[in-house]
């Protein structure tokens, strides 16, 4: 067993390429390993700008020996009538690489056929990975490839190298005019001399001493020490930002950290803007003093250690000069303008082509907007607050700032409209309306920016659906899915229980020019479209799929109540008698659907009764229905639903004591009335046929 090194050297790699690239590579090593029979243990990845590498350990010399059982014709098509072999049996002989004395007759199911055994030969790992690795190093995928030269390979970057060892063994092929050999190199400019391995697990470390950290774990955590390290010199510390320190540890082989400074005239420009001009176009780290308050200073990683880096930090602080200024710039041009003015803009900026512009979806919003503001407080200042909001929800799109810096969208509404004056929560809901941004992503924190996200959500969903714009498979251009699990998230977070139906209707009638079907359609298949993603929450929080869907196809239009049931339910069948109690609910559904009497009397006749169980069900379920209403408006639904479950007994009682069909059509009529209105008592809770038994 010996380690297998490959390492791919080229020109500096795209940050974001590195680390898919090393994993698809790893991957496509390993399904070869295996597919050839090789035996093998875990890999590890390497990665820089310049060179991705894959090393997995304990790789047989050699593939596994493999024989396999090869089935050939009948036996009455491989001999004639004298046992002499035919043609066939003579060219499946061929086939296998045996003689034919070499053949075998196996008794089957279908008959006597020929049969062989036929091995393949053991060859050598490097004899395979030869002939294999030009293509998988072509077959490594990058949003963008590229030729050089005259050849004709691809790769994200010019190839320069190729390192490719098995032990102590080259294994020898070409890519392009690169041959592979055991050599690496070091640094580009502190040490670029090349290196030659006697074996792989010299890697990592030889390629110290030569400034190149190989290890992307080790790198960071190097990278992240020494950022923070000069902050604190600074008398300050990092701004957190995981994410762009993921980024810039893939732009460099090997950190040099050094700080700069700009002039505290631009700490007049929001942080914000600061922070995305510093750390979009110049991977720059912010630094906070220990108050929090942005320091006028920045922390950059090189690549390269110069010999004067006091100079290095000059040329940082001249560009971000450039920048900030532009950034000020643009922050104080804004500044002068109302953002009532921004909102008639929005007129000339294009929503989607079939749903007309910006503008147009914030009257929407708005008039979305007011209704939830009624549905949910209509004797608090909600819908005005809401109304507001929504009608500057958009305004900063053509901001000056927002075009530069498109990722401050919304935040730069919110500090512009805290700037003008307008009410905390109108502020905070400009900001908070985008949210969720992303699976997982923080929801809006107040309810006025609960209640404008919403609104701007659903006029998206209605409004593609209304246009034909809904999703299928894998295509979700607009991004809808997300959008109505952020509808739901939100209503669950903040308990907002108003009718999912009336939202959609209302919506849907904003669009009555604009749509290519019926309201009455498209509102089925967007409140289908919801139930889908109420679903799917459910199933990845872990209930029963059983549970999830005896609760959503019965109804999900208050969001809030559709977990308070389903937890109740998922509770209720954990009990030991749960089961016996589903077979008798659904005894009464399968009832009811059965019945061919036509119309089921609203009713229940109490002088028709003939049997004490009768009136004895019919009691309790008077009592309970009592109890069901009280806990229904106190939002206990636990104990709502363990009131059903107790009129199990007498349900039974019911069945043992009457035919519930009898001949006499006044007495079934009447005791159908009696089992529809228990049934519809439990199916205001959840579809009991649905559930598992």
């Amino acid at each position: 067993m010996n380690t297998l090194l490959i390492e791919i050297g080229a020109e500096e790699i795209p940050a974001g390429y590195i680390e898919p690239a090393l994993d698809a590579f790893a991957s496509l090593l390993i399904k070869k390993l295996d597919d050839g029979r090789i035996a093998h243990g875990p890999h590890r990845i390497f990665g820089t700008p310049r060179r991705l590498a894959v090393e997995i350990a304990d790789v047989a010399d050699r593939q596994e020996a493999f024989t396999a059982e090869v089935m050939g014709p009948p036996e009455k098509v491989g001999f004639d009538g004298k046992g002499n072999p035919t043609v066939a049996a003579e060219k499946f002989a061929e086939k296998i690489g045996i003689p034919v004395s070499g053949i075998r007759i196996k008794e089957t199911e279908k008959g006597r056929y020929l049969c062989a055994e036929k091995t393949e030969a053991a060859l050598e790992t490097v004899q395979i990975l030869s002939g294999a690795l030009p293509a998988m190093i072509g077959a490594i995928p990058f949003p963008k490839t590229m030729k050089w030269g005259e050849l004709t390979v691809t790769f994200a970057r010019p190839v320069h190298w190729v390192l490719a060892m098995l032990g102590n063994k080259v294994i020898p092929f070409s890519y392009g005019d690169v041959h592979s050999g055991n050599t690496t190199r070091g640094h580009r400019f502190m040490c670029p001399d090349a290196i030659d391995l006697r074996s792989p697990e010299e890697y990592a470390e030889a390629l110290k001493p030569a400034y190149v950290i190989t290890d992307l774990g080790e790198r960071r955590k190097l990278l992240a020490a020494e950022v923070e390290k000069v902050a604190e010199k600074l008398g300050g510390e990092i701004l957190p930002d995981e994410e762009l320190t993921d980024i810039v540890k893939n732009l460099v082989e090997y950190p040099v950290v050094v700080a700069g400074k700009f002039d505290e005239e631009f700490l007049e420009v929001p942080d914000e803007v600061l922070i995305t001009a510093m750390r979009e176009h110049q991977k720059y780290f912010a630094v906070k003093d220990k108050q929090g308050k942005l320091m006028p200073a920045f922390i950059v990683v090189n690549n390269t250690r110069a010999k004067d880096m006091n100079l290095v930090a000059t040329g940082h602080e001249r560009v971000i000069r450039a920048r900030l200024s532009d950034a000020q710039f643009f922050f104080r041009g804004d500044a002068q303008t109302p953002m009532e003015n921004w909102v008639e803009k929005l007129k000339k900026v294009l929503f989607q082509a079939k749903l007309g512009s910006v503008y147009e979806k914030v009257v929407r919003i708005q008039q979305i907007a007011q209704f939830l503001g009624e549905a949910i407080a209509p004797e608090s200042d909600l819908k005005t607050k809401a109304s507001r909001a929504a009608l500057l929800c958009k305004a900063d799109l053509v901001s000056q700032v927002v075009i530069e810096f498109t990722k401050l969208q919304g935040i730069m509404g919110r500090i512009y409209a805290e700037r003008a004056g307008e009410a905390p929560e109108v502020s905070a809901a400009i900001e908070e309306h985008y949210r969720p941004t992303y699976s997982g992503g923080p929801l809006p924190e107040g309810l006025c920016g609960a209640v404008v996200a919403i609104a701007d959500k659903m006029d998206s969903i209605c409004g593609c659906f209304s246009v034909g714009l809904i999703p299928t498979g894998g295509a979700d251009p607009y991004a809808l899915r997300r959008q109505g699990i952020g509808i739901l998230q939100i209503m669950r977070k903040m308990g907002l229980s108003f009718s999912l139906k009336a939202l959609i209707e209302k919506s849907l009638s904003l669009f009555a020019e604009k749509s290519e079907s019926s309201p009455e359609e498209t509102a089925v298949n967007v409140y289908e479209f919801l139930k889908n993603r109420i679903s799917h929450i459910l199933e990845d929080e872990g209930y029963s799929k059983d549970v999830i869907a005896a609760v959503s196809d019965v109804s999900i239009d208050h969001v809030p109540h559709v977990w308070e049931r389903v937890n109740a339910l998922e509770k209720l069948k954990a009990e030991a008698d749960f089961e016996p109690l589903a077979v008798a609910f659904k005894r009464i559904v399968n009832i009811i659907r059965k019945s061919d009497t036509g119309v089921i009397p609203e009713s229940v006749e109490e002088s028709l009764f003939e049997h004490k169980s009768e009136s004895g069900l019919f009691a309790t379920y008077t009592d309970v229905k009592a109890k069901v209403r009280e806990n229904l408006e106190k939002g206990d639904f636990q104990q709502a639903l363990l009131d059903i479950a107790g009129m199990k007994a007498d349900v039974d009682a019911f069945f043992d004591g009457v035919m519930v069909m009898a001949e006499d059509e006044k007495l079934r009529s009447n005791r159908l009335a009696l089992l529809k209105q228990i049934a519809d008592m439990f199916g205001a809770f959840a579809d009991f046929s649905k559930i598992s038994t």
